[in-house]
Order: C-alpha cells, then structure tokens, then sequence
C-alpha cells in the first residue's frame, strides 16, 4: 500500500504532462502554425526563467 501513495504522489499529471511535451521535438507528421510554435517557444523560455529565478532564491537563501 505504501508504495500506491508514493507512486501515486509523484504522478505528473495533466500540467506536468505539458512540461514534457513542451520541451520535446515536434511531431512532423502533425501540421503546426507560427501561432502555436510562437507560444510554445514563449512557455519554454517562461519555465527556464521561473526555474533559474527558483534556483536563484533558493541558493540566495541557504547561502
């Protein structure tokens, strides 16, 4: 049973799912517009960010 829960807990999940696919290759078969690549470039550029400005704070803190 305690292995359920911890399986469980670390499931990604709808929106960790999207983290995935964000930072992977674009299937060539499937047809993308500018419009999507653009805001797909944009998110990948906004989670970088978030994640360095997280690991900024966090070092500034404990050191």
């Amino acid at each position: 049973m305690g292995n359920s829960k911890l399986r469980e807990f670390f499931q990604l999940g709808e929106l960790g799912n999207y983290f995935v696919r964000v930072f992977q290759k674009p299937d060539p078969n499937q047809k993308s517009n500018f419009n999507l690549r653009m805001m797909h470039g944009i998110n990948k550029i906004s989670i970088v960010m978030f994640l360095a400005a997280i690991i900024i704070w966090i070092l500034k803190r404990v050191l």
